[in-house]
């Protein structure tokens, strides 16, 4: 299943057909989410209008670690079996990932400033995700720094899977530690504690940001896949080159 799937053929046949819907869907999404969130819906009794961060702020948190997780998957995929589409997905969602950490950061920090009176603190959810933020960065400058694409693929892959290792900690670090972020307030055992009237706008708001990823990720793994084909194009052209001027 892997295999069939890693074949860089039909997943530029099945890219080449997903990518203008995901971009599609975004847009839409975006389209009903933005004024649904910013305009329509209610102020929170306690937070006022400061309350419209979360529909950036948490869609934002969301796919960073989703990101994550897929990056960290794709290694582990290229890491046993050397699918180097595989490696291409891993490659291509770092940057992407790093943009909604980063994004995460600076609305919590927005929304932090008039709730908790300043514009960082040492919590531990906001410690690990900024740590989320370091990994993506520290993955691509270790991409950047080999030269050996091989091992800087290996390389790579080991780092992204070390990574995964923080994923629970941002999860659950509201829950292990005593920290000023509040606990989960969407998924929980007992239903949400959002109410229907910010839940909803929430809920498009994160599909609208995951039609997003999916297009930036798909749409930057097929660009790299043909950089690449035409630089093989391009050596397979010099070298033929260089034959008939030798003969």
């Amino acid at each position: 299943m892997i295999s069939r799937f890693a074949n860089p053929e039909r997943f530029d046949r099945l890219a080449r057909a997903v990518i203008p819907w995901t971009w599609g869907l975004a847009a839409v999404l975006f389209a009903v989410g933005i004024p649904w969130a910013l305009a329509f819906s209610p102020e929170d009794y306690q937070q006022g209008d400061t309350v419209r961060i979360m529909y950036v702020h948490v869609p934002s948190a969301w796919l960073a670690m989703a990101g994550y997780a897929g990056l960290g998957a794709s290694s582990f995929v290229y890491f046993v079996w050397r699918h180097n589409l595989a490696d291409l997905a891993a490659r291509a969602i770092a940057p992407a990932g790093a943009v909604f950490a980063a994004l995460t950061l600076a609305t919590g920090a927005l929304w932090g400033r008039p709730m908790w009176g300043a514009w960082w603190v040492w919590d531990a959810r906001l410690t690990s995700m900024l740590v989320l933020l370091l990994l993506y960065l520290g993955y691509m400058a270790l991409r950047a720094a080999l030269e050996d694409a091989r091992l800087a693929a290996r390389a790579g892959a080991v780092l992204g899977m070390a990574g995964l290792i923080n994923l629970p900690i941002i999860k659950f670090s509201v829950d292990w530690w005593n920290t000023l972020h509040q606990p989960a307030s969407v998924f929980r055992f007992d239903g949400p504690t959002i109410h229907a009237s910010n839940l909803w706008p929430l809920a498009v708001m994160a599909l609208a940001f995951t039609a997003l990823l999916a297009a930036l990720v798909l749409t930057r793994m097929r660009a790299m896949m043909l950089a690449r084909r035409a630089e093989q194009l391009e050596r397979a052209r010099e070298r033929r080159l260089e034959a008939e001027a030798a003969a």
